[in-house]
């Protein structure tokens, strides 16, 4: 990392927590007021470490990430509403085997194994 760089970086830094000092510096104003100096020192700090090598890294991996996710093919509407029930009756059909392999060991070790049956 450059100097440059970690200057920015310390900037900020420096320029959040000034935002979140005012925040509470300004306990006696409004709240709206508060918020604003948060945002605003965020904001700040974010313009400024977009001017890094960094941020422009992060800028071409943004950019990166929208176009791969141009490329995605959707599902249909059909096609989702068959996967959902695909899936729906695969559940059913696991917990009514679920169903049967507790009830079947609950019969085998109460019932017959421990007699505490009926």
């Amino acid at each position: 990392m450059e100097v440059q760089d970690r200057i920015k970086l310390a900037a900020s830094l420096l320029l959040v927590a000034l935002g979140v000092a005012g925040y509470y510096l300004l306990g006696s104003t409004g709240s709206l007021v508060k918020v604003l100096s948060v945002v605003v020192g965020v904001v700040a700090a974010a313009g400024l470490m977009l001017t890094s090598s960094q941020g422009k890294d992060f800028v071409g991996f943004a950019r990166e990430s929208v176009a791969e996710a141009k490329k995605v093919v959707w599902p249909t509407r059909k096609e989702t509403i068959q996967i959902t029930a695909v899936v729906f009756a695969f559940v059913l059909v696991l917990a009514l085997f679920m169903w049967v392999v507790d009830s079947s060991l609950s019969w085998l070790f109460y019932d017959v194994l421990l007699g505490r049956g009926k």
